[in-house]
């Protein structure tokens, strides 16, 4: 595949071509523009030949054209004199243009019969030719002009694993809906039973399972491919990356927001392309309360600490505890120095990181200080007389409620050991909540009076 889009394989010895004028709307769709107004100018040409033909013929056969000038004489079409006059007059019949010079008469029904045909399909191609067209100037593939991918993929280390890296963006402000990238390893390969096949294609693991494969590409994003067991790249190492031939097809779909039309973009990384030991080079800076995107930068990499060991034998060294920590100079392990150990750059990468029915999209964000500990929302929802009455004066309402002060990972932990009860909501402990073992204010004044009761009970016993 070119790096446009554009794939480098030929269709050659097709015998059945016949399969293309079955669908014969995709085919003139898919022409070339030249070919395509070729076809458009010589669809209306033909049609107005053919039944201007006809309306000459007509003319012919009842003698219009022996008594022409003879006032007696009442031809099928007024003013028709030979076969560029019936040619006009079947361009004005078929584009209703109607200058009024040629009229057809009340005496000719075989004029009036074909009046009604050439009528009936001159608005079917019309509608045809005009539908191919508006298919053809609206098509969204010029869209995917203004999404980029970055001219290399790298392979370096994140949160301590390998992972494949490549970077994409939008020019557009117009954002890409509902957006979703995946990936392919073209590989040729051999079966064991001796089968070699040239163009394997194998899925390559960009989020699908954690949904990072959908984007909101609102600004430039890294798409990264963990290499783990699952990996075609789990077994490969720096040494074998500069002798392996293989192909990473990249491909990136979504709705295009102002059509509500699918747009793909399709790119790709042949083996020379895919640099070991490089991170991408940031390209977000904050500059005044916005985001500024450099897109100068945007190709830009710079090595880093990496090993060049592949990914299976680097998990077995972490396993068995043979990977030691060495200063970023230090030559072992290709100049590995700790894993887990990001720079500056990688954080501020990771932090970059971190429809035909008409699609609507909606955008908000919540800052830190505008999320609210222990409050609910307001209902607003109220039964009136059979329906739901919506008030939207308290939509944005939100009222106190007891609610733990501890993280969730702190709560779990003492449900999980039952060190947790449940008190009523205006116990103030742990919002609330109480740990097992601690009395509330209320218990204790309980037993205190159940105290004195008992007390009072044992006096009257004595006396």
């Amino acid at each position: 595949m070119e790096r446009s889009g554009k794939c480098n394989v030929h269709h050659g010895n097709v015998r059945e071509t016949y399969r293309y004028l079955s669908d014969l709307f995709t085919t003139l769709v898919d022409l070339k523009w030249r070919f395509n107004l070729l076809v458009f100018t010589m669809v209306y040409t033909v049609t107005w030949l053919f039944f201007g033909f006809i309306w000459w013929l007509i003319a012919y056969i009842r003698g219009d054209l022996d008594h022409v000038g003879d006032q007696e004489w009442i031809p099928c079409v007024e003013n028709l004199s030979g076969f560029v006059s019936a040619f006009l007059f079947s361009i004005e019949t078929e584009t209703t243009i109607g200058y009024g010079f040629r009229v057809i008469t009340e005496k000719c029904p075989e004029g009036i019969v074909l009046l009604l045909v050439q009528a009936t399909l001159g608005s079917i191609v019309n509608a045809f030719m005009v539908g191919c067209m508006f298919v053809k100037i609206s098509q969204p593939k010029k869209r995917a002009e203004t999404l980029m991918f970055s001219h290399h993929a790298v392979i370096s280390l994140r949160d301590g694993r390998l992972c494949l890296m490549f970077r994409v963006g939008d020019l557009r402000s117009s954002h890409i809906v509902e957006a979703s990238i995946r990936a392919k390893l073209i590989k040729s390969r051999q079966t064991e039973e001796g089968e070699f096949i040239p163009l394997n294609q194998t899925d390559i693991n960009v989020g699908f399972d954690s949904g990072d494969d959908r984007l909101f590409l609102v600004s430039p994003l890294i798409i990264s491919h963990e290499i783990n067991e699952k990996s075609p790249f789990w077994e490969m190492s720096r040494a074998q990356l500069d002798q392996e031939e293989f192909e990473v097809v990249v491909i990136l779909e979504g709705m295009v927001e102002a059509t509500g039309m699918t747009c793909q973009a399709r790119s790709s990384y042949m083996d020379t392309e895919v640099l070991w030991g490089h991170r991408f080079t940031p390209v977000l800076t904050l500059e005044k309360g916005f985001y500024e995107v450099d897109y100068n930068t945007f190709h830009d990499t710079y090595e880093t600490n990496t090993p060049s060991c592949c990914a299976k034998e680097l998990a077995e060294m972490k396993r068995e505890g043979r990977l030691l920590q060495y200063p970023p100079s230090s030559p072992l392990l290709g100049g590995y120095a700790k894993v887990g150990q990001d720079t500056e750059a990688e954080q501020e990468e990771e932090g970059e990181d971190k429809e035909l029915s008409m699609t609507c999209q909606a955008r908000s964000s919540y800052m830190d200080t505008e999320v609210l500990w222990g409050h609910r929302f307001t209902p607003v929802l109220t039964l009136e007389k059979g329906f739901y009455e919506v008030d939207y004066n308290t939509f944005h309402d939100t009222y106190e409620t007891n609610t733990p002060s501890c993280c969730a990972k702190e709560l779990a932990e003492m449900k999980r050991e039952g060190r947790l009860l449940q008190y009523p909501p205006s116990s103030p402990l742990l919002g609330g909540y109480a740990k097992v073992g601690q009395d509330t204010e209320a218990e204790q004044e309980e037993e205190g009076e159940d105290k004195e009761l008992s007390g009072s009970r044992e006096t009257r016993g004595s006396m």
